[in-house]
C-alpha cells in the first residue's frame, strides 16, 4: 500500500470511532440521570480497574496504550457525570460569593527586615499598609493565622534556584486564599563593612539568594553561611571580613560597602510572590488559579488529572509535588494554571475535581503583576 492509501485508510477508521465515542458520552449522559437518582457515585474505581485491565490484556504489544486511550474516555465521561449531577456545590457557592475587590489592608506580614526582597515586594503591592516584618515563613502564616496581619506575602519561586519549598509546604499546610502575586526582578550585591574584597573570608545570606550568586560565590572561595534573610545578611556583614548577599537598598540602609553589584548568575533573575489571606478574593482580571489536592496510588492517576485541564483547554504553568506529613511516600500536588473561576467551563472542572480527589482545596484565582 502507498503513504496516501494507509492514510485514506486510517482517516476511515477515524470516521467510524468519532460517532461511537459520542454514543459513550451520550450513555455517560443517561449514567448520570440514573444516579441522580439514586445518589450513587460517580467515581467507581473497583469498575474502572476491571475494564481497564481487561482492555490492556486483550491489547497485546499495545496494552499500555490502550489503557491510556479508555482511561481518557472514562475520565471524560466522569466529567460529563459530574456536570449533570451539578459537583462541588460548595465550592461553586464560594466562588459565586467571592468578592472582586481586594483588601486594604492595614497590616501585611512577610519576611526579614527592611531593606529585605520581601519587604520591597510588600511595598510594591501595598504602600500605605504596616509592614509586620518577621524572622521565618512560618511565622509570616501564623501572623495571617490570628488576624495579627491582614494579608502575608511570600516568595514561591526564583527563576534561577527554583522553588521554595518550605513555603509550599506551609501553604499546603494553612490552605490560605491566595489573592495576587508578584514577579519581582531580583538583583543581588555583595555589601560589606570592609573596602577590600580581598579581606573577605565569610559571606551570608538567605538560602535562595547564595543558590541564586552561586558561580559569583564558587570563584571566589568564600565560605558561605545561611541565614534568614538577606537583611540579616546584611546585619551580618558590619562584622570584619564577612559580606552579604543582599539587596542594595539592605545595603545602604546599613551603610555598608558595595563591593560588586548583580552578582547573581542569571541576568533576568526574577521571584514570585504571593499575597496570602484568610477569605476568598477573586478580582475581575483574575487570571490566574492556585489548587492542591492528592491522588490515590493507581497506575496514570496524574495523568488523568492532567488530561482534565487540556480538554478544557486550560494552560498549567506550575506543578510541585511535597510530601504529606505524617504519610510514608503520599504527596500533595501544587498546581497553577491560566484561567478564571467565573468561567463555567473552568468553574465545572474545579467542582468536579472537588468531589473526586483527596485533599482537594482550591487556593485561589487571582492577577499576577509583572
Amino acid at each position: 500500500m502507498t503513504l496516501e492509501e494507509i492514510r485514506s485508510e486510517i482517516d476511515e477508521i477515524d470516521a467510524q470511532l468519532l460517532p461511537l465515542f459520542l454514543r459513550r458520552m451520550k450513555c455517560a449522559e443517561k449514567v448520570a440521570e440514573i444516579k441522580k437518582g439514586t445518589g450513587r457515585a460517580v467515581f467507581d474505581p473497583v469498575r474502572e480497574k476491571k475494564i481497564l485491565d481487561d482492555v490492556a490484556a486483550k491489547a497485546g504489544s499495545y496494552g499500555g496504550e490502550a489503557r491510556i486511550v479508555y482511561s481518557t474516555m472514562m475520565t471524560m465521561s466522569r466529567a460529563a457525570q459530574h456536570r449533570i449531577l451539578g459537583a462541588g456545590k460548595e465550592l461553586r457557592d464560594a466562588v459565586e460569593r467571592a468578592s472582586s475587590v481586594l483588601p486594604s489592608p492595614k497590616a501585611v506580614a512577610c519576611l526579614g527586615q527592611s531593606g529585605s526582597f520581601s519587604h520591597e515586594a510588600m511595598l510594591r503591592l501595598y504602600p500605605n499598609a504596616k509592614p509586620l516584618l518577621l524572622d521565618d515563613f512560618s511565622a509570616v502564616f501564623e501572623a495571617v493565622a490570628d488576624g495579627s496581619a491582614s494579608l502575608g506575602i511570600v516568595p514561591v519561586e526564583n527563576s534561577s534556584a527554583g522553588s521554595v519549598g518550605e513555603v509550599y509546604d506551609l501553604i499546603l499546610k494553612y490552605r490560605f486564599s491566595i489573592l495576587g502575586a508578584l514577579s519581582l526582578p531580583i538583583r543581588h550585591c555583595l555589601a560589606s563593612a570592609e573596602t577590600d574584597i580581598h579581606k573577605i573570608h565569610t559571606v551570608y545570606s538567605h538560602p535562595q539568594a547564595l543558590r541564586q550568586c552561586t558561580g559569583f560565590l564558587r570563584a571566589h572561595g568564600w565560605e558561605t553561611k545561611p541565614c534568614s534573610s538577606t537583611a540579616a545578611a546584611a546585619e551580618e556583614a558590619e562584622k570584619p571580613g564577612v559580606a552579604a548577599v543582599c539587596s542594595l537598598c539592605a545595603a545602604k540602609e546599613r551603610g555598608l560597602n558595595i563591593l560588586a553589584e548583580d552578582i547573581q548568575d542569571v541576568s533576568g533573575n526574577r521571584t514570585r510572590f504571593l499575597v496570602i489571606g484568610r477569605e476568598i478574593v477573586i478580582p475581575a482580571d483574575a487570571d490566574k488559579i492556585s489548587l492542591c489536592f492528592s491522588l490515590p496510588h493507581t497506575i496514570g492517576s496524574l495523568s488523568g488529572v492532567l488530561t482534565r485541564f487540556a480538554a478544557a483547554g486550560l494552560n498549567l504553568t506550575k506543578i510541585e509535588s511535597r510530601p504529606i506529613p505524617g504519610k510514608n511516600f503520599e504527596y500533595d500536588f501544587y498546581l497553577d494554571f491560566t484561567g478564571s473561576a467565573r468561567e463555567e467551563r473552568t468553574l465545572g472542572l474545579l467542582c468536579a475535581l472537588h468531589d473526586e480527589l483527596p485533599r482537594f482545596t482550591f487556593l485561589g484565582n487571582y492577577h499576577e503583576i509583572e
